[in-house]
């Protein structure tokens, strides 16, 4: 077994196609678009403005077993404080000195750039796909969701890695009414004069700015938030645009002021499982044909500015965008994720409007 850098485009193809090959056991496994992916590994994503990642395979007998991406964020560096280097896209085959020379290959890249943690995985950071599942494997992924094989966690320790931090993932039964609770405080909510109003598509790129304003907010205390640029912002919403629904996609404001904001999406990925990672004529028609059937939501986008915590906004927000829901029978359950493990206010929120926890996924670290 060797391990060598993806440098070349045909490498990074090998680098990217090693899934194919790793996940034809995996029946919930459903690959992203190829041509998102390459995208999202070239110079086109504006990640690597203020980022750098090199890209490792591990090789048996000239066949590729498994895969990662190191990866150095340069704002997480100056947001956190810290100096922590990350891997991604992690994948290998149930080998333990795959994993290690994986690893091994990352944390030394880390080390000669200055870090002293390697976490991870993240694909590529806070604001995409991270962590690893470790709790329900039984549900197929929903949209921008990891998934992956359950012997990863067995690598990972087996490698001197440590729990960082867990993730939740909430599922909702949609219901025809939400807890009175929930609408009287609303209710309550907008005789303070708050109002919510869907996002306007045709202003789809200045919505997008107010949505960052919201987050960046938000979100500026959790952990390991780093604020979104706005190359990155507009990166994420050409992704999203075609599958946001208005009346599922809900700006909170008072006096035309943003305060709030949140955004259920179809789970396109019920879509992605039938089109095989690949673009072309068929899949094209069988991506208009299942995207009719789509029945579940993922709640990706839930912000509230810290002064206007505690006023009722969420409960405003949630009572608006189910009413929408109440009009589009086809969906029949929402996810609520990710959420973190020690989020308690945001987790009473989501446990108030019935949501559970179906699935978890953890974070790894490791000092280097």
């Amino acid at each position: 077994m060797k391990i060598i850098e993806a440098r070349t485009a045909q490498e990074i193809a090998r680098f990217i196609d090693l899934q194919t090959s790793l996940y034809r056991a995996y029946p919930h496994f459903i690959p992203q678009l190829r041509k998102e992916l390459q995208q999202q590994f070239s110079r086109k994503n504006p990640f690597f403005q203020h980022a750098e990642a090199r890209f490792f395979l591990a090789e048996h007998e000239g066949k590729a077993v498994g895969r990662v991406a190191s990866v150095v964020n340069q704002r997480h560096r100056e947001y956190q404080h810290e100096d922590a280097g990350f891997f991604g896209f992690f994948e290998s085959v149930c080998d333990r000195d795959v994993a290690a020379g994986l690893l091994n290959a990352v944390s030394g890249d880390l080390k000669t750039r200055g870090m002293k943690i390697m976490r991870g995985p993240m694909n590529f950071s806070t604001n995409e796909e991270c962590g690893f599942l470790m709790e329900g494997y039984d549900a197929p992924p929903m949209l921008m969701t990891p998934y992956n094989p359950p012997y990863y966690h067995e690598l990972m320790e087996a490698c001197g890695m440590r729990k960082a931090k867990d993730l939740h993932a909430y599922i909702h039964v949609i219901q025809p009414r939400l807890p009175e609770k929930v609408l009287r405080v609303a209710a309550i909510a907008e005789r303070r004069g708050l109002t919510v109003r869907p996002v306007d598509k045709k202003r789809f790129s200045e919505e997008m700015l107010v949505f960052k304003e919201v987050y960046n907010a938000a979100w500026e205390k959790n952990w390991g938030f780093v604020p979104l640029t706005d190359e990155e912002l507009f990166y994420l919403g050409e992704r999203l645009r075609q599958i946001v629904v208005p009346a599922f996609t809900l700006i909170a404001e008072d006096r035309g002021q943003p305060v709030g904001f949140m955004g259920f999406v179809p789970d396109f990925n019920f879509v992605l499982k039938h089109m095989n990672g690949r673009l072309n004529p068929v899949s094209i028609v069988k991506a208009l044909y299942y995207s009719r059937k789509i029945s579940d939501l993922r709640l990706m986008l839930l912000g509230i500015k810290k002064e206007y915590r505690n006023k009722g906004v969420d409960a405003l927000l949630f009572r608006e965008g189910f009413s929408g829901l109440q009009k589009n029978p086809q969906y029949r359950r929402i996810e609520f994720s990710w959420v973190l493990e020690d989020n308690i206010p945001i987790q009473r929120i989501v446990e108030l409007v019935g949501g559970s926890v179906y699935k978890k996924y953890r974070i790894y670290e490791k000092l280097i």
